[in-house]
């Protein structure tokens, strides 16, 4: 479930407060408060019918909506009434505000409140609070301009400013959040999408190659496949001088991105015929770990497997490849000849060096 599907399924507990805000600019405020009411009256009998409990916070809003309401009407006082949009804006707020910084047990049993029985995946999160961050700022300002009207402006200036800026500062935030997500699409319309996952593997996300390489929170899966000959040498490809990671050293034979849709067996045989020109019998998966570069931060699969015909790589992206022995590898090692990647790895494939070992 993505951030915007958490957002609207949210919008219902807010359901009383948004109404009475609503009826507060058309009716006097005992109507409003009547509406407001009967519309969380409504949630918390629907609520209990449906799931067979009752929703405190419902409840719990309506209370507050009533205790303002009464104490406008009791009041009859023009400033409470100038600064009660404000006062509702400074809970709506807190309730945001609450959002955007909660960890994640709490965010989650909130999530609860309003029926998302789910679990919250990292990326969701991160989106989630990115909006809430962003529209608790707009309405904090918009809250201070109403308690500044209420003090030093006029009726009419107070009016426009607590009811139809407030429709037009969101109108102009979702109009620009349309137009960066329509802009996004179209920006990245040609390029690779890869699947982001959590730690587990399980996909949570989608986002364009590029961004992946930007943003290190964006956790993406990698295939990493080592070859050995029948005499148990390792064959590693030179890194072309060009490429942006690690240019100029010796790597993995093979690794790539999983593409959006794609299985790992697919992205093994077109990954491996791209870089290498061949075409793998079997390989065997020998496990799994996150690996955090400057740029980026990848779970990757790694696999092995046994080739014995000659391989030479025609790629723009290597320089060179060569079939290497367990002594060789020793030798170079920690002297930038290797990946840092590549280097992690051996404890993953040392002792197949050795023929007694099956695989």
């Amino acid at each position: 479930m993505n951030a915007k599907e958490l957002i609207r399924k949210m919008l219902p507990g807010l359901l009383p407060l948004l109404i009475f805000i609503i009826a507060d600019e058309v009716f006097d405020t005992v109507v409003s408060l009547s509406i407001a009411i009967a519309v969380g009256i409504f949630q918390a009998i629907w609520i209990f019918i449906k799931e067979k409990r009752f929703d405190y916070f419902v409840l719990l809003d309506t209370g507050l909506i009533i205790i303002l309401g009464l104490i406008s009407i009791i009041s009859h006082d023009e400033l409470f009434f100038k600064l009660k949009p404000g006062i509702v804006q400074v809970i709506m707020c807190i309730m945001l505000l609450f959002i955007a910084f909660a960890p994640p047990t709490f965010l989650a049993a909130m999530m609860g409140r309003y029926g998302l029985n789910t679990e919250l995946n990292e990326e969701s999160v991160r989106i989630l609070r990115r909006n809430m961050k962003l529209l608790s700022v707009l309405l904090l300002l918009h809250t201070g301009l109403v308690f500044y009207s209420a003090f030093y402006m006029s009726k009419e200036a107070w009016g426009f400013i607590s009811g139809v800026l407030l429709y037009l500062i969101f109108g102009v935030y979702f109009l620009a959040e349309f137009l960066r997500m329509y802009w996004n699409k179209r920006k990245f319309a040609s390029e690779e999408w890869v699947p982001l996952v959590d730690e587990a593997g399980k996909i949570v996300g989608k986002a364009p190659r590029s961004m992946v390489h930007k943003d290190k929170n964006l956790l993406h899966p990698v295939i990493h496949v080592h070859i050995f000959n029948k005499e148990r040498k390792l064959f590693l490809q030179k890194r072309a001088s060009n490429k942006l990671v690690q240019p100029g050293k010796w790597d993995t034979a093979v690794g790539g991105h999983i593409s959006w849709g794609e299985t790992i067996e697919q992205t093994i045989k077109r990954e491996t015929f791209e870089e290498l020109g061949i075409e793998l019998q079997k390989t065997i998966f020998i496990g799994k770990y996150i690996w955090h570069s400057e740029i980026e931060s990848e779970l990757i699969y790694v696999f092995i497997t046994e080739y014995n015909n000659t391989i030479s790589p025609k790629n723009n992206e290597i320089d060179d490849g060569k079939f290497w022995s367990k002594k060789e590898i020793e030798l170079n090692l920690n002297k930038g000849i290797f990946t840092p990647n590549f280097e992690h790895e051996i404890p993953y494939i040392e002792h197949f060096f050795d023929k007694k070992n099956k695989w």
